[in-house]
């Protein structure tokens, strides 16, 4: 009962398992209980629960699964890979490429040794933080594109509400204020004329950024096309957020009525976040003569902001197979001007079929570590193997990101078979990494003391850069208490397994001599 009720909460919750075992041990009365997690925080609050709710199923007690419920989403929510980050490292589990994460957030290192990549979101260990400061900086990124003879909107830079204004007077409106280094759409406002609005999005801008921007305003549609090295491989139309009126309901009924499709939610774990009423808001409806009690007529388009960002509420529709050869070569050009591996190209237009240059198109920004989730889950048209092509930067085909391994378990002759097999790696030129009952040794120094012959001591060796390939000693206690710090090893070698040695379990097969087995 605790097996089943362990797995079914957590398949409740939204977790992805199936799998699930109880055993009886040698010792009566006492069982191992194995089941399956997504998430091994979430897994094991899922246990604790599965206890609590069969203790109360056996005493005739309250049990409330909606908390049970609601507590384990939440957990799995604030732990869980987000979706850009997900889909890369499904990308490279589906190349059998290992993966380890490295912290609570989103940075994960794949493969192991020297040929380990590490990524943070969609930033890999091959983007510069030179090129990110420039992506930054939206005012340097423009100068740098029209440099590079990539259309850009006119603009510059201002440090005071009434250089803003001047300087939309000098480009004419409409116009967009924006901070010179925000991102996600944040202090943005467009399509702006009139002096109070002008003074009013400047001091929105400046509390992001003491230097705002103010350029002249692009009619047309936000696109998104995500660069990928030397490729243009997904493009989105960003529409904002919006509803349609039906002369029934009123603007706030509309909107918490789209909020309840089950693709928004808060943030950005799912395809698309829930529309917000905000100061924002509520003004953008004003410039429509709206406010969040009007009844729109039926078929009124009521636009909540005027930025299309996901992360406000915005919708995407892909268009990658309508870019022009042009604008995809265009949005290649910026992202190497930039400098960026791996980049969101941000550009204003009429529409991807023609050139920028036959609808007075241009692109407004580049920007680094550029959300997936649009061009994976599109809200209309197919979604796109992003994760997939980036996984294909960091590593070449046929390149599983994997060191030979050697793993030495059993009971006597472990250390200096492992001693061995390092000497005659090493006499091949390979840097090597060993960890066995007296330490950790890297290329011959010795950087731990003490029994490390366990996982965590081989998990380090795996995260070292220079080496080349490594050979652990695999004590019995650590394998039965925490498992193996690898998927699998290019050879296994098992010296002298007898009955009951050690192991603290019968062994059915008597070894009466030191033997490998090569797996």
């Amino acid at each position: 009962m605790l097996e089943g009720a362990t797995l079914r909460l957590q398949a409740a919750a939204g977790c992805p398992v199936t799998f699930s075992r109880t055993a009886q041990t040698v010792e009566p009365g006492t069982y191992q209980v194995i089941v399956q997690y997504s998430e091994e925080e979430v897994g094991r609050l899922a246990f604790d629960l599965a206890q609590t709710l069969c203790l109360a199923a056996r005493d005739d007690a309250p049990f409330d699964l909606d908390d049970a419920l609601h507590r384990l989403r939440e957990l799995d929510e604030d732990v869980r890979l987000g979706p850009s980050t997900g889909s890369i490292v499904y990308a490279a589990v589906a190349r059998g490429i290992p993966y380890r994460r490295l912290t609570q957030g989103s940075m994960v290192q794949f493969g192991w040794g020297s040929k380990q990549r590490r990524i943070q979101a969609a930033e890999t260990s091959a983007t510069s933080a030179v090129a990110e400061s420039v992506a930054q900086d939206k005012d340097l990124t423009k100068s740098l594109l029209h440099a590079a003879g990539v259309p850009v909107p006119l603009g510059r830079s201002v440090r005071s509400a009434e250089q803003a204004w001047e300087a939309a007077q000098e480009i004419a409106a409409p116009v967009v204020v924006k901070p010179r280094d925000g991102n996600q759409g944040k202090g943005v406002a467009v399509r702006i004329r009139t002096r109070e609005e002008v003074m009013t999005a400047y001091e929105v801008a400046s509390d992001i950024s003491s230097d705002v921007i103010v350029e002249r305003y692009i009619p047309g549609h936000d696109f998104r096309l995500l660069v990928v090295g030397k490729h243009l491989v997904a493009a989105a139309r960003r529409d904002p957020p919006q509803v349609i009126g039906d002369g029934a309901h009123t603007v706030r009924q509309l909107v918490e009525e789209v909020n309840r499709d089950p693709r928004r939610g808060e943030g950005h774990a799912t395809s698309l976040t829930k529309i917000r009423f905000d100061d924002i808001a509520l003004a953008t409806l004003a410039k429509q003569g709206l406010t969040a009690e009007s009844v729109p007529p039926k078929g009124t388009r009521v636009v909540l902001r005027n930025n299309a960002n996901l992360s406000t509420g915005g919708s995407a529709t892909d268009v990658t197979d309508d870019v022009h050869p042009d604008i995809a070569a265009r949005a290649v050009a910026a992202a190497q001007m930039v400098g960026l591996d791996i980049a969101g190209v941000d550009a204003v237009c009429e529409t991807v079929l023609k050139p920028f240059e036959e609808q007075a198109g241009g692109i407004v920004e580049v920007n680094a570590a550029p959300g997936l989730r649009m061009h994976l889950q599109p809200s209309y048209g197919k979604g796109r193997a992003v994760g997939e092509a980036i996984v294909s930067t960091m590593f070449a085909d046929g390149d599983d990101g994997r060191i030979p391994v050697v793993a030495v378990s059993g009971t006597n002759g472990k250390t200096t078979t492992v001693r061995l097999i390092t000497h005659i790696m090493a006499a091949s030129g390979l840097r090597m990494g060993m960890t066995g009952t007296d330490g950790v040794y890297i290329r011959g120094e010795r950087i731990d003391t003490g029994d490390c012959s366990g996982p965590r001591s081989a998990r380090n060796v795996l995260l070292h850069p220079d080496v080349d390939a490594a050979v652990f000693e695999t004590a019995r206690g650590g394998l039965l208490r925490e498992g193996l710090a690898f998927d699998r090893c290019d050879v296994a070698v098992v010296t002298n397994v007898g009955e009951g040695d050690h192991l603290g379990y019968p062994i059915s097969a008597r070894w009466k001599t030191s033997r490998c087995s090569r797996a």
